[in-house]
């Protein structure tokens, strides 16, 4: 049992998850039912009943706000709101604490695998606007993916900004990409069934990792970008129109952007950016999958198109009816569910 990653949650916290749980047990027909009505976004999609109550709660809820707030209040709110989302998931053959070593010190991990044998090894970081987000917040997502794939999921606690702004998640990030390379033959994977993902600020790094690695010996099977930050340096029509009320709002990637690269001088910079690299030709395969009402989704989409333009095999999901960070709301919602399972698919597909 990893023990960075136990949960021992309030009262609070156990009651507003029984109420979550509660709400995850709505009938589809229900949800169906009520989503007639939900907001239809510029592309016609429309947005699933739960989701919209999400936003609702995010955006009522002082608890579920990030802007605005001491960083390390942030931190403590974001980890007590994943218990309240946790399901109950099958134990793990293997769940171990890790420390690897980086370039500015140990980096700690956890390794989750749910079998015996593992089908390969998904390098996952987390995400939190590089500012807040752990292994702890993103427990309940990378269990499931350990159970669909078959593999061995490495969460990596990289440095958080504003004490380690930019380059530290970069750097913490390739070094645990190549802890993991190393560690393959050891854990019982080929070396060719490694893949790079994460989600939101996780996802840039993974996109960042796949373009800082494409010379080496060993390079990604699959990066896996999960409603990836691509380009910080422009607000395309998404983040106007997704600004509030949706869970991620406009003012809390200016937040988030603010603390990890106080420079601007720096956006612009690929490992920051890395929709903005000048060539993004042999790079590993990708899947990218955005959300419909995600201020963050049109440079996902952008980044996908470069890909594809760059001779990359990529395939796009667009899940239309879903906000940001609906990956750790499997909990609450049937087509979260149904997300995260086709990443999962996607991923075991890769290792085969």
């Amino acid at each position: 049992m990893s023990q960075a990653t136990a949960m021992s949650p309030s009262l609070p916290t156990r009651v507003r998850r029984a109420l979550m749980r509660s709400a995850g047990r709505i009938p589809p027909v229900v949800l169906r039912f009520a989503g007639q009505w939900g907001r239809v976004n510029a592309d016609g999609d429309r947005l699933s009943p739960e989701m919209a109550l999400t936003g609702l709660i995010a955006d009522k809820v002082p608890a579920f706000e990030i802007a605005g707030k001491p960083v390390s209040q942030a931190r403590a709110d974001l980890t007590a709101n994943a218990a309240t989302l946790a399901e109950d998931l099958p134990a793990m053959a293997v769940e171990e604490d890790l420390l690897i070593d980086g370039p500015g010190g140990p980096i700690p991990a956890t390794r989750y695998r749910a079998r015996v044998r593992s089908a390969g090894i998904l390098v996952f970081f987390h995400g939190g606007g590089f500012v807040v987000g752990d292994r702890v917040s993103h427990d309940n997502l990378v269990r499931r993916l350990a159970l669909s794939t078959g593999a061995d999921i490495l969460s990596v606690d990289y440095r958080l900004a504003p004490e380690h702004p930019f380059p530290a998640a970069v750097d913490d990030a390739v070094a645990a990409w190549r802890f993991a390379v190393e560690k393959a033959p050891q854990w019982g994977v080929a070396t060719e069934r490694i893949a790079v993902g994460g989600d939101s600020a996780g996802g840039n790094l993974a996109a960042v990792v796949a373009q800082q690695v494409r010379d080496d010996a060993i390079t990604p099977c699959l990066q896996m970008l999960i409603y990836p930050v691509v380009d910080v340096t422009t607000k395309r029509a998404s983040r106007r129109e997704f600004a509030e009320g949706l869970y991620l709002t406009d003012e809390h990637m200016d937040w988030f952007t603010d603390h990890y690269v106080p420079d601007a001088t720096q956006r612009s910079d690929p490992r920051v950016s890395p929709l903005l690299a000048d060539d993004l030709s042999g790079l590993a395969p990708a899947y990218v999958i955005v959300a419909g009402f995600d201020p963050l989704r049109d440079e996902g989409i952008a980044y996908a198109d470069r890909l594809k333009q760059a001779g990359v095999p990529v395939t796009l999901d667009r899940a239309g009816n879903l906000i940001h960070a609906f990956a750790n709301m499997t909990l609450i919602s049937p087509d979260a569910r149904a997300a995260v399972e086709r990443i999962g698919a996607a991923l075991a597909y890769a290792f085969r």
